[in-house]
């Protein structure tokens, strides 16, 4: 999908350009030109970026590689900024919960900002609808536009890490009325997804810092506060990350408690059995010997019909016991 915002002056703008139009805005740049391409072939992404941007193709090769940490480079007439989005996926049926960490690609000049992510991104559809709600946002350069890329990003992670908090609080509440075996595995995906946005969060951060503080030609000094103030997000939500993270082990170490206790509770309730049936199991064997003769007359239970009632007895006992024991959910 390419889409195309053009804003020749103040308060206009038009979404009803093509490609070919976007050749001749850069022959004679002016106003604002913002183009944003997603789940296009790899082809038709060269030709947008080398052959109508002209940037240089060591840029364009890994623009088209998602596989890189945050990260800025200033190539004098434009800065190549490679970001992390966030999204967070509700758990599904089997307790699996996915961070996702899409990767956007930003090329920034002057007059214009180009941006280019394999998968959909909230935070570009969000900033994209407010530009054509309230024409100002186009006002103040592209250089503006990538704060609130900036800006929208950061409120995503800061959603994401809420809703990992919440689970986690969950999974608390869970764990000390019925614990269960899947508890220890979400626990591990939670802790899983909360490592990754470490590893993402603590390079991203650097960028929003070399952004608000380092001398870029195409970044307005005016700007650069607005980047430091995302900078100090991303450094609360880092410090917040790492408190999760304690948190997980503490959940973990809460979980392993509590199933520890109730092996031993399971444990003492089984002695009990077994201390009751001992006395029985004694006296059984020690007359069943056949040092002793009986007084009465015991034919009928050397018949059948005991025979039967017997192996009955031994087969329901067992059974019922079972069928307790899952009951009180020690199976």
């Amino acid at each position: 999908m390419i889409r195309i915002l053009y804003s020749p002056a103040e308060n206009e703008y038009r979404t009803d350009l093509k490609l070919a139009d976007v050749v001749h805005l850069l022959a004679q740049p002016q106003g604002l030109l913002w183009l944003d391409f997603s789940q296009e072939p790899l082809e038709v992404g060269e030709t947008i970026l080398r052959d109508i941007f002209k940037f240089h193709p060591l840029a364009v090769d890994d623009a088209l590689t998602e596989a890189h940490v945050p990260r800025i480079d200033d190539w004098q007439d434009y800065l190549y900024v490679v970001l992390r989005a966030f999204a967070y996926i509700k758990e599904n049926e089997e307790g699996e919960a996915e961070t996702l960490v899409p990767e956007l690609d930003v090329f920034i000049s002057h007059h214009f900002i180009v941006t280019y992510h394999e998968s959909p991104i909230t935070a570009v559809d969000r900033v994209w609808a407010a530009c054509q709600r309230d024409k100002r946002l186009l006002n103040n350069g592209p250089d503006h536009l990538l704060y609130r890329l900036t800006d929208e990003i950061v409120n995503d992670a800061i959603t994401v890490v809420e809703q990992i908090q919440e689970t986690l609080d969950e999974i608390e509440d869970i764990i000390f009325a019925t614990p269960s075996p899947q508890m220890a595995e979400r626990i591990f995906y939670l802790k899983r997804n909360i490592l990754r946005l470490r590893r993402v969060i603590a390079p991203q951060r650097e960028v929003l810092n070399k952004l608000a503080r380092d001398d870029y030609a195409v970044i307005d000094p005016r700007d650069r506060i607005f980047f430091r103030d995302g900078y100090d997000h991303l450094m609360r939500l880092y410090e917040l990350i790492d408190n999760l993270r304690d948190m997980t082990g503490s959940v973990l170490d809460t979980y392993l408690s509590v199933v520890n206790n109730n092996m031993n509770s399971v444990m003492k309730t089984l002695a009990v059995f077994t201390a009751l049936f001992l006395p029985l199991t004694f006296i059984t064997g020690f007359f069943g010997m056949n040092f002793f003769a009986t007084t009465i007359d015991t034919h009928i239970w050397s018949g059948w019909t005991s025979f039967v009632l017997a192996i009955f007895i031994m087969l329901i006992v067992p059974i019922s016991m079972l069928i307790w024991i899952r009951h009180r959910g020690w199976l």
